[in-house]
């Protein structure tokens, strides 16, 4: 009986040999021998299991460092770099799927295979991050809080399109992007001197009165 883990590897096997997805679900079956309805069991298209090797890397990443027995001790941004390190590591045994997967849904937005991701990863963000507002390691600004999240997962793209094109030996260049990446994403989580310039407008504004009192 056909697995999900046994279907994705036959699919992958296709798409890298063939160069595009099956023909059909009835073709990819035969093919494999396996029914038809096996398939369908567990997906509902090709574009589906493609999302579910995407999902299961990142969840197989996010197992990883959570089981690092120093988990609890990394700072929020540690953790972001931690996540970002170790999923680009698992990403390069699957390095010809990925780039076929990812320059053939390319586009405007968020390619349609990594939507699931997204959702796990943002899930995974917004943890991290309201941990580093909690603790003071990142600024709770009004509004703007919200979308680190988004700020995050458009560097995760940013880092992906990257490896992808990344032709240094060891993909040295992406874990330099990583790292420059994700700290200057940090730093402007952190409190910075347009947060005090900001909150001393605030007083000023609260404390309009002082002017008169002091004659100027």
């Amino acid at each position: 009986m056909a697995t999900i883990e046994s279907i994705q590897k036959a699919y992958i096997d296709h798409v890298l040999t063939e160069g595009q997805q099956p023909k059909s679900v009835y073709v990819f079956a035969k093919k494999n021998k396996m029914p038809e309805d096996e398939f369908y069991r567990s997906f509902g298209s090709f574009d589906a299991v493609e999302q579910s090797v995407w999902a299961d890397l990142t969840n197989k990443t996010l197992a990883e460092i959570r089981g690092q027995e120093v988990w609890t001790q990394y700072s929020s941004r540690e953790k972001a770099l931690s996540f970002f390190y170790s999923f680009f590591e698992l990403l390069k045994s699957s390095r010809s799927f990925a780039v076929y997967s990812i320059k053939k849904h390319r586009g405007l937005g968020t390619p349609k295979v990594l939507e699931p991701t997204k959702d796990i990863f943002e899930s995974f963000a917004e943890e991290i991050l309201t941990e580093g507002i909690e603790t003071a390691e990142l600024s709770d600004r009004k509004f703007f809080s919200k979308r680190y999240k988004d700020a995050l997962w458009v560097q995760f793209g940013f880092v992906l399109n990257f490896w992808i094109n990344d032709d240094s030996a060891g993909f040295e260049k992406t874990d330099e992007a990583i790292e420059k990446g994700v700290n200057v994403t940090f730093d402007l989580f952190q409190s910075s001197p347009i947060d005090n310039l900001f909150e001393y407008g605030k007083f000023l504004a609260k404390n309009g009165g002082l002017k008169e009192k002091m004659g100027f």
